[in-house]
């Protein structure tokens, strides 16, 4: 009777340890996010001047101000999900074989993470904090909040196929699925761009009533910033009932409706009520943190959802059953 020359029950455990480590570091890259938004709401992007990484020259003194404060805790927080998101590349390099997509998901999770603090950095080295209105301030939000979806994608998928074991996969045979479900995340990425243009108009131009908010909004002499905060809602309500036919029409192909596309249904409904109660409320900090976070975890879920329908295991991850009818060992 053949004996595998790894035994599978020592590399599993590996395995289940490093998944639980991906979760754990999606989980504080999206609280890293959702303090940086804080950051954009308070006007305490200026809080360390122009200093970058440290404050002012110095790490932080007895006498800080309060802006200066939430500045450097979201750089060092930051510092922490840069560490963590590199243990993870390095630890998922180590448990995994070169055939798997989640050794390469995690390299690329930390290529985005440096990206998101040289961008970080360039917005407050270019002084494109606090009250700056400037066309490159925008520029770079855009490029800042893409990089973060895309890391947000990269580590979702990290932990979900380090959680099913790992496993490499090809493309299904339907090119016209694939190109709706791929639209489909770059409606959503559309949506959060213009989002964070919006809640910059937002933080820029703060409004004292609804009726004030809306004619800033239609004012021929208004800033550009605040017309293409009109941009959102549209933008949000048409992507949504685009994403809504994907889920619906690639889920009816294959058979089914996975309790995670129905999720993205229940998602969607809160994130559309959120950012009603945004606009009538006039954006209380509260309510635009709630609504990224809200925001951040139908873009996991729409990830994790388009993947499982895109992707099929062209080869199943190394499990003792595999290993005993085929007489191999694990690579």
């Amino acid at each position: 009777m053949y004996t595998p020359t790894k035994p599978v029950s020592s590399s599993r455990p590996r395995t289940t340890a490093v998944a639980r480590f991906a979760w754990a570091t999606l989980c504080c890259n999206v609280a890293v996010v959702l303090w940086g938004a804080y950051v954009r709401a308070t006007g305490s992007g200026a809080g360390c001047g122009n200093k970058w990484p440290l404050c002012n020259g110095d790490v932080l003194s007895t006498s800080a101000r309060a802006q200066t404060i939430i500045e450097f805790t979201h750089r060092m927080t930051s510092g922490i999900a840069l560490l963590m998101v590199a243990g993870l590349a390095i630890w998922g390099w180590r448990v995994t074989s070169r055939r798997e997509w989640a050794r390469y998901s995690a390299i690329l999770a930390a290529v985005f993470l440096a990206n998101e603090a040289l961008l970080g950095a360039a917005l407050v080295l270019l002084d494109h904090v606090a009250q700056d209105k400037s066309a490159g301030r925008v520029f770079f939000l855009c490029l800042h909040f893409g990089n973060t979806l895309l890391l947000l994608a990269t580590l979702s998928l990290t932990a979900a196929w380090l959680s099913k074991g790992g496993g490499s996969f090809t493309l299904i045979r339907n090119p016209r699925e694939i190109v709706a479900v791929g639209m489909g995340l770059l409606a959503t990425m559309l949506i959060g761009t213009t989002g964070a243009i919006a809640a910059l108009g937002d933080t820029l131009f703060p409004a004292t009533s609804l009726r004030s908010s809306v004619m800033q909004d239609f004012s021929p002499g208004a800033p550009a910033l605040l017309h293409f905060r009109l941009l959102h809602p549209v933008v949000a309500v048409i992507a949504a009932g685009y994403i809504l036919w994907v889920i619906g029409k690639t889920s009816h192909r294959r058979g089914r409706l996975s309790k995670l596309a129905i999720s993205l249904v229940v998602l969607l409904s809160a994130q559309l009520s959120i950012g009603i109660l945004n606009v009538l409320l006039l954006t209380p900090i509260g309510l635009q943190i709630s609504h990224l976070f809200v925001g951040d975890v139908f873009w996991i879920a729409l990830v994790l959802v388009s993947a499982d329908l895109v992707l099929v295991n062209a080869r199943p991850a190394c499990t003792e059953a595999t290993v005993s009818s085929t007489a191999k060992s694990c690579p």
